[in-house]
């Protein structure tokens, strides 16, 4: 009687608890052996560039008129054609510096006028002047030559005022000469000065002329980032002449620039092909294929100890969605293995240098030793263990702390 008791008793624990198994068992997530091509890969994200791109620069100008100041720029992304504006800058320095040069031109024109008549009158009056010494000179030179019956005193004061007035004939010649050369040279001078603001009037003009920057070709207008406010150039920004500003890719040319790690660098060589997904259009997927790898490793944006390899990608089609600062995700395919096992990552378990899985068997697992081959982001290749369509646990089915029930509750 009491061992019936003990069997009454025994029956409904064992009943629960192979009720719970089974619950636990139907939790576990289970992930099916594939047989197929597989692939061995890098996965990645960088930015789309043009391979060709022109560059807008703001116009060279004198010190003169001051820094460039913004005051219309074309939308960042725009579509431009041939001849658009692209860029204006205020003029109000520049118009200023045509204002004044017209006044000194005018002023100094009206100074050469006014040169030129005082000059007029300087030399009519040293002409006057010559006049009177030569008439003088002539009315010494007939006395002297009159003088032959006078005394020797009267002949030698006679003849020291002729030979004075040759002197001053002489000296009044010498004056007007000088005073022809000192006019030639004021001209001269006057002249030069009109020419120089003449020519900085003519300055002026061209580079109000080249405040007004226009497309050279058709494209997609990206404007660049202004170092001094860490944002892109926008209106009412300053800038240095000869400043880039504006890039016109060329887009039926683009790449992808990503950064490869230490670890990957040595997988990746020029032509292997790449899956090129935009990321704000995740559903279009591009091919391509490695261009270049840069020879010398440069540290990580915002890492000063990651060092990683730039490596460009020669993006195979174009279109309208593929525009150069897309970001995007490539999948860079190292290689490519045919008809082998693989199960997902997740399935796998390591003791020390043996790796096993949870093989499902009927409605229980089995613990199953395997031997790997190649590895990528997902799945491994099962070169011994299992056959195809072999069902395998994706998580500890025996593992019961709470930590394993919280991974199988998230996984269903």
């Amino acid at each position: 009687m009491k061992q019936k008791i003990r069997i009454g008793y025994l029956l409904p624990a064992l009943l629960f608890l192979f009720a719970c198994g089974k619950e636990k068992t139907l939790e576990t997530p289970v992930g099916a052996v594939k047989k197929g091509d597989f692939y061995i890969e890098v996965y990645e994200e960088g930015e789309i560039e043009a391979m060709q791109s022109t560059t807008i620069f703001s116009p060279s100008i004198s010190w003169r008129y001051g820094n460039l100041k913004i005051s219309q720029i074309v939308k960042d992304g725009a579509e431009v054609n041939a001849g658009d504006t692209l860029i204006v800058f205020d003029p109000a320095d520049v118009q200023r510096n045509i204002t004044e040069s017209e006044n000194r031109v005018e002023i100094s024109l009206a100074e050469l006028e006014r040169m030129k008549a005082q000059h007029a009158s300087d030399l009519e009056e040293l002409r006057a002047d010559y006049q009177v010494t030569k008439i003088s000179q002539e009315i010494s030179k007939i006395r002297y030559e009159a003088a032959v019956y006078e005394s020797d005193m009267s002949k030698k004061t006679i003849r020291l005022n002729l030979e004075k007035a040759d002197n001053a004939l002489l000296q009044a010649e010498e004056q007007i000469e000088n005073r022809i050369k000192i006019q030639k040279e004021e001209i001269k001078q006057k002249n030069l000065d009109i020419a120089q603001d003449r020519a900085r009037l003519k300055e002026a003009y061209e580079t109000l002329n080249k405040l007004s920057v226009i497309s050279p070709s058709p494209g997609i207008a990206i404007i660049n980032k202004n170092w001094s406010t860490g944002n892109k150039f926008t209106v009412g920004d300053q800038s240095w002449s000869n400043s880039a500003l504006i890039q016109l890719p060329d887009l039926s040319k683009l790449k992808a620039t990503v950064s490869i790690n230490e670890v990957d660098i040595a997988k990746i060589s020029k032509g292997l092909q790449v899956e090129i997904k935009p990321d704000a259009f995740s559903d279009s997927v591009f091919t391509g294929e490695v261009m270049t790898i840069a020879n010398l490793a440069v540290n990580k944006e915002g890492s000063t100890k990651i060092k990683v390899f730039p490596v460009e990608i020669l993006i195979h089609e174009t279109n309208p969605n593929l525009l150069p600062g897309l970001t995007v995700s490539c999948r860079i395919i190292i290689d490519k293995l045919t008809d082998v096992l693989y199960v997902p990552l997740e399935a796998l378990h390591s003791e020390g240098d043996r790796q096993f899985v949870y093989k499902k068997t009927g409605g229980s697992f089995d613990k199953t030793e395997v031997e790997t081959g190649a590895v990528n982001a997902d799945y491994a290749v099962i070169v011994k263990g299992l056959d195809e369509k072999d069902k395998v646990a994706l998580a500890n089915p025996f593992q019961t702390d709470d930590k394993n029930a919280n991974k199988l509750k998230d996984s269903k």
